[in-house]
This record gives structure tokens, sequence and C-alpha cells, in this order.
């Protein structure tokens, strides 16, 4: 008789819970020198929007100081805040933009 090698093993069970990623706010910075075209151009072209919300963001942007433009997941809002701010760069413009952690 010969002697079997018998090995148990364990069933692994998957775990398929996946958390949401983490979402980030795309923020426009105001300044004295970039065109209030330029920035309803960008919320256009880059984040969808129609003309008159793009107008009304960009006059908050104006009033406050600051605007949240957008919150994505951190690689869209990382990759679309350096879009625009080499779009503004290319025109001459410092379009300042920060990518903050949602709280």
């Amino acid at each position: 008789m010969s002697h079997a090698n018998i090995e148990t093993r364990q069933r692994i069970e998957p775990n398929f819970k996946l958390a949401e990623p983490p979402m980030f706010k795309v923020v426009y910075l105001n300044d004295d020198v970039t065109s209030v075209e330029f920035v309803i151009s960008s919320l256009i072209d880059t984040f969808d929007y129609e003309v008159e919300n793009a107008v009304t963001i960009t006059q908050t942007i104006h009033d406050a100081g600051a605007a949240i433009v957008a919150v994505l997941p951190y690689e869209i809002a990382e990759q679309k805040g350096i879009e625009v701010s080499l779009n503004a760069r290319a025109q001459g413009f410092p379009l300042q933009i920060r990518v903050e952690a949602e709280a």
C-alpha cells in the first residue's frame, strides 16, 4: 500500500467590499490678471459647464476670491487642474488651481 500525501486547503472567502474612492475639490483662485473669458471657457471646455453656470461660478470666484468648480476622484481632479493650469500659462495667465481633499 502506498502512502498518499493528503493536503487540506482552506477555502478563502473573497472580500467584495469595495470602498468609494476619496473625492477631491478642484478650486479656482481669483487673481487680477486672468481674464473672465478664459475662466468661463475653461469651465465649459474642461468641466462641461453650460455657459450660464460657468458665468455664475466665475462671478463667485471673483466675488469670494475662490470657488470649488468640481469634486472628483483624485487622479481626475489633478489631471483637470494641471490641464487648466497649462492652458492658462500658455495664454499668459497666472490662474492658480488647488486640489484639496473633500472634508
